[in-house]
């Protein structure tokens, strides 16, 4: 099975905090949009971010929403609800919330990683503490309650 996601700006930061960017190779099209791009600049692009294949794309009518949303996650839910079977990477749960109301796969770091770990990229031993990791080493904050089931999605038969 063939997976595209468009990330929104959170994934590849907390990814790139834990050193763990090169997890997105797991993912057979990965599409920035040039919103998040430009919000990436801001902070700095993660060097490992050129190790990767990826589109930048640009989004011409960013999603409208009363949620509280910025604009890379607006652009990134365009791309997601214009492009079927196309996975939206956030790590915002305003923006999780909105994707799940439009009907639109959603995962986060925690998913990218668990993907990862299904796609032999990474053994369930690095995986469980890179999933961890993401709680005490980043910017993100994520509950043990989260972390945990992120590390049953380890197991053989889980999808």
């Amino acid at each position: 099975m063939t997976i595209v996601a468009v990330a929104d700006t959170g994934p590849l930061i907390h990814l790139a905090e834990i050193d763990a960017l090169d997890l997105l190779t797991a993912i057979d099209e990965l599409l920035i949009p040039d919103t998040v791009y430009e919000e990436l600049e801001e902070g700095g692009i993660p060097t490992e971010l050129s190790d990767l294949e990826w589109e930048r794309i640009e989004v011409v009518d960013p999603i409208e929403s009363s949620a509280e949303l910025d604009a890379g996650e607006r652009a990134a839910l365009a791309v997601a609800h214009e492009r079927e079977d196309t996975v939206f990477l956030t790590d915002d749960l305003a923006a999780r919330e909105f994707a799940q109301d439009q009907n639109i796969e959603v995962h986060g770091s925690i998913g990218v990683i668990a993907l990862a770990y299904h796609r032999d990229i990474v053994p369930s031993s690095e995986a469980a503490s890179l999933m961890r990791s993401l709680q005490t080493e980043t910017s993100l904050f994520i509950t043990d309650a989260i972390v945990e089931r992120g590390i049953e999605l380890l197991q053989p038969n889980s999808e």
